[in-house]
């Protein structure tokens, strides 16, 4: 087959490959009208332009890609069952093992780190078919130590993290699919900032076997993509239950892309959830945005209040974090802590005055406030809820504040970033929430609410 200087066939562009979806490119590939070799030459080709700018990659080795896309081309035309991601390209965050590139969870104290073994996300990739294109950047062991990545949007903006290799990879164009990591904001928050569609799935739905252990009550893995379609295909390609993480509970895989691509039965009903940090934390912009925005729902959003405990939501899970930055982190830094950052150093001192009594306090409170967010979701479908306090802020010296996330990452429920609104030219992001273990009904939901929008955009 001839192909171009990009290493594309006559007719087929850079442009084209790169704005597809993952859906729509794992169908082109199924059916032969496009290659697993000129999806990823295509990726290629445009991270070859674009990462100067962006600095989205840790690690990318051009010819192994390549040499992944052309074997599994040779298993389709020799007529072998192909998987659901078979030959889309993936990108995966830097805290995630790989047992053919270097996992350094962007620190140097594990520059070089190698692993015999995938973490199991990985395998399960793998095992559906997808390249695993490259290692994304990540802050100094997921927490907010900012790495090198800019956002696309206006390179002198953050991308937010810690998840900013993955959000800023996907935005863009660079690859259809990455996948990250949350403990406090980390999907959701760089998802808004860059413009694209991130979901952290309920805690505990996808295993972390092989993932970098920050807070195991809090951590959890999610995707980034370009539709809700996209996530629902790449989280039922990471839902396989591994007793090893003690986290999972066995259960029967249903399919997340059915449920999330369906029609809801009745049109959904949203509850708009300010939460108690909305007057000091969202920015000007942001309350006229999502003024407009519960306007334009009319009858389908009502205004919810969060009950006073909610309040105490942040301080605890606060808590937990930094407990887990102690007791996971603290021995490493402590054995060279001229090779972390002041901030890490600071927040592992934090973590080791968080007292027994606290912690389990902290823990315990979970079931309390889940409780009465099940009482919101008897009623209603989703909760609506600002994902950033506004545009991602100028500078680098950060990566954001994760104070609309935070609440939801400590009650472990789902969460998804719509890139919905833009605020002078920068994309800002509508937050939706919903029930634990109802990820499906959440996705459905957003679905439902990009496509109602866009309907009424266009009169």
């Amino acid at each position: 087959m001839a192909t171009n200087s990009a290493g594309l066939r006559p007719g087929t562009t850079v442009e084209e490959l790169c704005g597809l979806s993952a859906a729509e490119a794992a169908r082109r590939i199924a059916d032969g009208t496009v290659t697993a070799q000129e999806m990823v030459s295509a990726c290629l080709a445009r991270i070859r332009e674009r990462e100067p700018e962006v600095q989205a990659w840790e690690y990318l080795d051009e010819d192994y890609a390549l040499g992944q896309a052309r074997r599994l081309d040779d298993w389709r035309a020799a007529g072998h069952e192909i998987g659901p991601l078979h030959g889309v390209p993936v990108a995966v965050k830097d805290i995630i093992d790989t047992r053919d590139m270097p996992t350094c969870n962007g620190t140097p104290l594990h520059e070089g780190r190698r692993t015999r073994s995938d973490a199991a996300i990985v395998a399960q990739l793998r095992q559906a078919g997808a390249v695993i294109l490259g290692k994304t950047v990540t802050a100094e062991l997921a927490v907010y130590a900012p790495g090198k990545t800019r956002n696309p949007h206006d390179p002198g903006r953050t991308p937010g993290g810690s998840s900013s290799g993955s959000a800023a990879a996907v935005a863009a164009g660079m690859v259809p699919l990455a996948v990250g990591t949350q403990t406090a904001g980390s999907i959701i928050r760089p998802a808004s900032y860059c413009g694209v569609f991130g979901f952290k799935p309920t805690h505990g739905a996808i295993s972390r076997t092989g993932v970098l252990t920050q807070a195991p009550p809090l951590d959890t893995v999610g995707p980034f993509a370009r539709t809700v379609e996209d996530l629902a295909l790449l989280t039922d390609a990471m839902s396989a239950y591994d007793e090893k993480d003690p986290d999972m509970r066995p259960h029967s895989r249903g399919s997340l892309r059915r449920t999330a691509t369906s029609t809801p039965a009745a049109q959904p009903v949203i509850a708009f959830v300010k939460t108690p940090v909305w007057e000091e934390h969202a920015e000007p912009a942001t309350k006229e945005a999502y003024a407009e925005l519960t306007e334009a729902l009319a009858e389908q959003c009502d205004t919810v209040d969060l009950p006073d405990v909610f309040q105490r939501a942040w301080a605890w899970q606060r808590m937990l974090q930094m407990a887990g930055v102690a007791k996971n982190y603290g021995p490493l830094v402590d054995r060279a802590p001229e090779q972390a950052s002041e901030i890490m150093r600071e927040l592992i001192a934090e973590g080791r005055e968080v007292t027994a009594v606290d912690y389990n306090t902290a823990l315990e409170m979970r079931q309390v406030l889940n409780a009465g967010l099940d009482e919101i979701f008897k009623r209603y479908d989703a909760i609506l809820t600002p994902a950033t306090p506004g545009p991602a802020p100028k500078g680098l010296e950060s990566t954001g504040s994760p104070v609309f996330n935070a609440l939801w990452t400590y009650c472990g429920v789902p969460c998804v970033n719509l890139p919905l609104l833009d605020v002078d030219g920068m994309p800002l992001g509508v937050q939706l929430v919903g029930r634990r273990q109802d990820d499906g009904r959440l996705l459905r939901t957003a679905n439902w609410l990009v496509q109602h929008l866009a309907a009424l955009a266009e009169g």
